[in-house]
């Protein structure tokens, strides 16, 4: 049963008043924790976008634009802004995939974004990847340094974690947006998505 909060929690949490042991615990991994300590489930995040006060966070999928056409998207979300995106042209041999290659234009397109919206660096940004892991903290270090006050990471991700045992061994069944009765679909925002050519729309 997915975990509700009322009204007053979504506030404190846009506005900054909740400490980060009165939301998502931080991960274990310390590869996975940011200098802010700040995480959050997709649930929490869900509630801080929506709930009062949800105009004045910016919540970011980090995602790879194409990755999103096949596992799903909401429109909850304020921008996509890819942290990596697949390079075709380079091989990784060791995963056997596509290389992942970093977007440059990630840090500016934040601003640009805050900016396009009319909000500052003291407001709530909130990043979500796939499954909180590879990019969730990554992405959001990405930004230190740069005089964000609060920069939140989304623990479960989009799609959440795997399933360790059984039938569906490796299925992404455990948490996430998707798995925690959040609103998602197929069906992309084109207003919302990162163009080919550039970091992210404003």
């Amino acid at each position: 049963m997915p975990r509700r909060f009322p009204a007053a929690f979504a506030i404190t949490l846009a506005l900054g008043l909740v400490a980060p042991s009165q939301a998502a615990d931080a991960p274990a991994d310390p590869q996975r924790q940011t200098s802010w300590g700040l995480y959050v489930d997709s649930r929490e995040a869900y509630d801080m976008k929506t709930g009062p006060g949800g105009d004045a966070v910016l919540l970011v999928d980090v995602r790879d634009p194409v990755e999103i056409m096949f596992t799903g998207f909401t429109d909850v979300v304020d921008v996509n802004i890819p942290f990596m995106t697949a390079d075709r042209s380079r091989w990784n041999d060791k995963k056997n995939v596509f290389q992942m290659q970093r977007n440059e234009d990630f840090a500016p397109a934040i601003a640009r974004a805050l900016a396009a919206r009319k909000l500052g660096k003291d407001t709530a940004i909130v990043l979500m990847c796939r499954s909180g892991g590879e990019r969730g903290a990554p992405s959001a270090k990405a930004l230190e340094g740069q005089g964000y006050e609060r920069v939140y990471v989304v623990v479960d991700g989009f799609e959440g974690s795997t399933v360790k045992d059984g039938e569906r061994k490796h299925w992404r069944l455990v948490n996430g947006w998707k798995n925690a009765g959040l609103p998602w679909s197929y069906t992309l925002n084109k207003a919302k998505m990162a163009p080919q050519d550039s970091g992210a729309p404003q």
